[in-house]
């Protein structure tokens, strides 16, 4: 798995997770489903993920988006 496919599936996994807490727990949960949103599209322009960082000190291999 590279780099770009770990931050994408974290990314989707926050976003579906926290819509479904805001659905079935409370609905501030919606709260982190817009923060994702807005991480994801700051990431698009400046090429910045503070997932990328974490996952990069993990280990995971280098894809060609997050260098």
């Amino acid at each position: 798995m590279s780099l770009d496919s770990a931050v994408l599936r974290f990314a989707g996994a926050v976003v579906l997770g926290s819509a479904l807490a805001a659905h079935f727990i409370h609905p501030a949960w919606i709260y982190l489903t817009m923060f994702a949103g807005a991480n994801m599209l700051q990431a698009s322009f400046t090429r910045f993920c503070p997932a990328a960082i974490v996952f990069k000190a993990l280990g995971v291999k280098p894809g060609s988006t997050f260098q």
